[in-house]
């Protein structure tokens, strides 16, 4: 199963007529990589390439056609690659393979089986709570900094957040913002929330400051209740 952090992304070339007892050799590849389990891996062909032989391969001449090459991409730990690679070599006679050190940013859930669950889960804990307060009129590169920041917490794996829009309110500048037709009710108060970890949160703060031009983060010690119930109940 593929996680998210370090990584080794391997590429294989091979031409789409290059056989492996009486069949494709990229599905061969193809079928071996999924007997291993790897994670997914996908078989592209190119339109045009040439090789060593310094013959230009191409759809548009029939002749050449079946020279075209085929290129196969996967992502798996190291480990696993390491693992693979030694079958690899030997079914690649007449092709090139290449690995390259890469970072998983995230790892598609979809097909996975969810944990079983038989009793409504309890859990209690210690945390931190992070509060960010902004106008929603502003920005961070064209889009409204509320939106960037949430979208950066996510990829930072922060456990969530939750944005609440103003109805009424002041800041340091003294400027009360209201809903009303006036410029400034686009300039409604945001604040953002979010609860993790300290090491989490202490990551989360200098990301946000980093985005943000004026504005206030608070941070507090809490105490969590988090309840989980079964499915079907």
């Amino acid at each position: 199963m593929l996680h998210r952090g370090a990584a080794k992304k391997v590429t294989i070339y091979v031409n789409e007529d290059a056989q492996h007892h009486h069949g494709p050799l990229y599905d061969a590849i193809l079928a071996y990589l999924m007997h291993k389990g790897v994670a997914g891996a996908t078989a592209s062909r190119a339109i045009a390439g040439f090789g060593s032989h310094r013959v230009k391969h191409t759809a548009s001449i029939e002749a050449l056609a079946e020279h075209i090459p085929i290129r196969i991409e996967f992502i798996e730990s190291a480990e696993r690659v390491d693992q693979l690679l030694p079958d690899l070599h030997d079914m690649v006679t007449d092709g090139t393979i290449e690995v390259q050190d890469t970072t998983v940013i995230r790892a598609s859930s979809v097909g996975r089986a969810p944990a079983p669950r038989t009793d409504h889960e309890r859990t209690t804990g210690r945390a931190r709570l992070m509060r960010v307060y902004m106008g929603e009129a502003d920005k961070w590169e064209g889009e409204p900094l509320y939106e960037a920041i949430v979208k950066r917490l996510r990829m930072m794996d922060l456990a969530g957040a939750t944005v609440y829009r103003g109805l009424l309110g002041y800041g340091a500048k003294g400027h009360t913002h209201k809903p009303s037709l006036l410029p400034f009710s686009h300039d409604l108060p945001i604040m953002i929330t979010i609860v993790d970890t300290e090491e989490r949160i202490n990551a989360a703060v200098a990301a946000v400051e980093s985005m943000m031009a004026d504005g206030l983060i608070v941070l507090s010690d809490v105490d969590y209740i988090r309840l989980v119930r079964r499915p079907g109940t």
